[in-house]
């Protein structure tokens, strides 16, 4: 473990995709323990480490390792690596091992997938940006775009437009509301987990952004590179932007999964795991 480094864990966010699994029946081929968007304490460093030292403040995301060597890998972008990027958990790494996620008091990881939070960037703050937060920055930067907020509830909409800065707040499923924003738009990033109707949205997007057959295009995104990471961590931190948190005590974690499946909670909990043994 020459360049690998050993981080205390303090806390850990909790993503909505996976608390769809557990709704779904999703069963694992693995025993595994779950959870991405890690963050702690620098506690060891191996002899190769040359990014961290013992005291610094990192993260660790949604992958712990990729081959390093292909195309994507070269640019930063391991998270589309050609050979398949490694999960932080359950996914069978190069070695053969599981990978056990970040329901435990250590985790060991390379230091080119950890990422160091600024020191003035409160920890539990930053763990929803290892998942949500680059998942949002990452293909807002590919295509440069940023602004107004849809959401299926109303009782976000003074948050969104007061707090969290939106120009505008537009209920999806009100038939009005959508119909007066016919080809306003030019960029939409759809986050929902679980099935909803995507044409509704199609519509409110201008034609002429999109040179294509139709004249409007898809495209995905998986969370992001290891680059575009860092530079969020740092740009959240430098402007101020801090996600809407609860934190949880890890015994608080069966309740906590069952509001997360009801929508009850605005809007991510970070679980505090400085007490899990």
């Amino acid at each position: 473990m020459s360049s690998e480094r050993v981080m205390e864990e303090e806390g850990e966010g909790e993503c909505h995709g996976w608390a769809a699994r557990d709704a779904s029946g999703f069963l694992s081929p693995y025993n595994f323990a779950r959870r991405h968007e890690i963050v702690g304490i620098v506690k060891e460093v191996g002899s190769n480490v040359h990014r961290f030292k013992v005291g610094d403040r990192v993260g660790v995301g949604t992958y712990v390792n990729s081959c390093r060597d292909c195309e994507y890998c070269g640019m930063n972008m391991d998270v589309y690596c050609s050979k398949g990027a490694v999960r932080t958990f359950n996914s069978v790494d190069v070695d053969g091992t599981i990978t056990k996620g970040g329901y435990s008091s250590y985790i060991v990881v390379h230091q080119r997938y950890c990422f160091k939070i600024p020191n003035d960037y409160p920890l539990a703050l930053a763990a929803p940006l290892l998942c949500a937060g680059i998942t949002v920055y990452s293909p807002m930067m590919r295509y440069k775009m940023n602004q107004p907020v849809f959401s299926t509830s109303i009782s976000k909409k003074d948050e969104a437009l007061k707090k969290l800065g939106a120009d505008k707040f537009v209920i999806s499923s009100d038939e009005e509301q959508m119909k007066a924003m016919v080809n306003s738009l030019n960029f939409i990033i759809d986050t929902a987990s679980g099935d909803h109707p995507f044409d509704p949205y199609m519509s409110l997007l201008e034609d002429r952004w999109h040179p294509c057959p139709g004249m409007k295009s898809i495209s995905g995104s998986v969370t992001g590179g290891i680059k575009e990471s860092q530079e969020m961590l740092d740009f959240c931190a430098a402007q101020k932007i801090y996600p809407e948190i609860e934190i949880i005590p890890i015994k608080y974690i069966n309740e906590a999964l069952e509001r997360l499946i009801k929508r009850d909670v605005k809007y991510r909990f970070v679980i505090d795991s400085r007490e899990l043994f």
